[in-house]
């Protein structure tokens, strides 16, 4: 690289001014690009001849400095202009100064020493005697630093619920020009590498801001039933392949959180009754619809009442194909709900129908019902709910999912509710047993494919 005196800049400029040449010829005639030729006499018109004679390491306050970025901001100059008007020997020392200032505050616009720092103890910074004025003004300062912190941080809980990393490094960034960045850090337990590494990251775009939307649709159509496994799947059948870890992260930075699952009512009364064997014996595979049904009785309470859902699965497809509702848990909610799902059975078809032990399922009129359609009964050991888990799964989900997320204003509400809901969770709510297909989409693709 060419080295040019302040005689060469002098004269080349001075060509320039006359007139007839351009930056780029005198550029040329002596060794240089037209960009250097042109901040030569940029500098020259703005700070005179003075400039040139400037030496490269000269020295700036951290005042300076911020009247610089100020001036910059307020006239809309770029560095390169910013640097010819204030005498600065690198535009790119103005932008070092932005990035400084925008990431640590005013802090890192102080000068340090060059060199390597001499090898001495480190003298401790005097502690204000306390009840002095000094102790007190700093125990002020740090009041209202943790004030300010923990508003801000108490606004973000209010709103999402959980305050990550992320938000304490935004807040630490907001409080930054007004306390030391390094006390803020202090105040929230955040590691400096940390906060640096967040900051480094504002300005970046979010590359799964897509992915993040689609998330918090699938979310919100299902009304906060799908945890992250199934909204997983159902990207999957939108064409995203996402693995279930990176759903489970994006969804806990949304604060999207499937709802918890709730016990059932027990209809056990005593020995009442003949009991069936345990024919199903928990296998809960069947190969075709009409095989294998599961049933069982759920308790709701609402405005002080009792309700009883006594629903029917089959074990194919996990499709609730009947189901009745009544206010007492009498035999008929039991007989409205088999006369339903009876509608479904051809002369073919050779079913097994599980429950547990409820008094209803004992009762001669139920089994009568059962022998009248050739269909075997079976039922599970007394006091095991793991032989009846798949109805047990159904009440789990049908409660947290429905009953638990929703208010109503009154028992008929409730019952056209729950109708939109077992019409959802029939056709449209995927499982990932299934493929993530619905129980109703799992039956017609496996009648077409056979």
């Amino acid at each position: 690289m060419v080295k040019f005196t302040e005689e060469d800049k002098l004269a080349a400029i001075q060509r320039y001014l006359k007139g007839g040449e351009s930056y780029l010829s005198i550029g040329e005639s002596i060794g240089t690009s037209d960009s250097v030729v042109r901040n030569w006499v940029m500098l020259y018109e703005h700070n005179g001849v003075e400039a040139l004679f400037k030496k490269s390491y000269a020295s700036y306050s951290s005042q300076f400095k911020l009247d610089v970025l100020n001036y910059m901001n307020n006239h809309g100059t770029s560095p390169n202009e910013t640097a010819m008007i204030f005498n600065i020997t690198s535009p790119a020392l103005i932008r070092k100064w932005r990035i400084q200032f925008e990431s640590q505050g005013i802090d890192a616009l102080e000068s340090k020493k060059e060199g390597r720092p001499a090898m001495k103890k480190e003298t401790k910074k005097s502690t204000p005697v306390e009840g002095s004025v000094e102790a007190l003004q700093a125990e002020l300062e740090r009041l209202r630093m943790e004030n300010a912190y923990f508003k801000k941080v108490e606004c973000l809980s209010s709103k999402q619920g959980k305050i990550t990393k992320q938000d304490k490094v935004k807040v630490v960034f907001e409080l930054r020009l007004e306390f030391p960045v390094r006390a803020l850090l202090k105040l929230a337990c955040i590691p400096k590498s940390t906060y640096y590494y967040w900051v480094n990251t504002f300005d970046r775009p979010d590359k799964d801001t897509e992915l993040k939307r689609l998330i918090e649709t699938i979310y919100h159509e299902h009304k906060g039933r799908y945890g992250y496994r199934r909204i997983k799947d159902e990207l999957q059948n939108q064409g995203h392949r996402e693995t279930h870890k990176k759903v489970q992260r994006l969804m806990n930075e949304l604060g999207l959180k499937s709802t918890v699952r709730m016990k059932k009512y027990r209809s056990y009364k005593g020995d009442i009754g003949k009991t069936a064997p345990n024919i199903l014996n928990r296998n809960f595979h069947a190969e075709k619809p009409n095989e294998k049904w599961v049933t069982d009785i759920s308790e709701f309470k609402l405005f002080g009442e009792k309700l009883y859902l006594s629903p029917m699965l089959d074990l194919f497809n996990g499709e609730i194909i009947a189901y009745s509702i009544d206010s007492r848990p009498k035999y008929s909610l039991v007989k409205t709900m088999l006369d339903q799902a009876f509608e479904r059975l051809t002369d073919e078809d050779k079913l097994l129908i599980h429950s547990d032990q409820g008094w209803h399922y004992r009762m001669p009129q139920y089994q009568h019902a059962l022998k009248e359609h050739n269909i075997t009964q079976s039922m599970s050991r007394k006091g095991n709910c793991y032989d009846n888990a798949v109805m047990e799964n159904f009440f789990g989900i049908l409660k947290s999912e429905f009953l638990y997320t929703q208010e109503f204003e009154s028992i008929e509400q409730f019952k056209r509710e729950l109708a939109n809901y077992i019409e959802y969770y029939n056709h449209k709510r995927i499982k990932a047993k299934f493929k993530g297909m619905s129980p109703v989409q799992y039956r017609t693709h496996a009648l077409k494919a056979a």
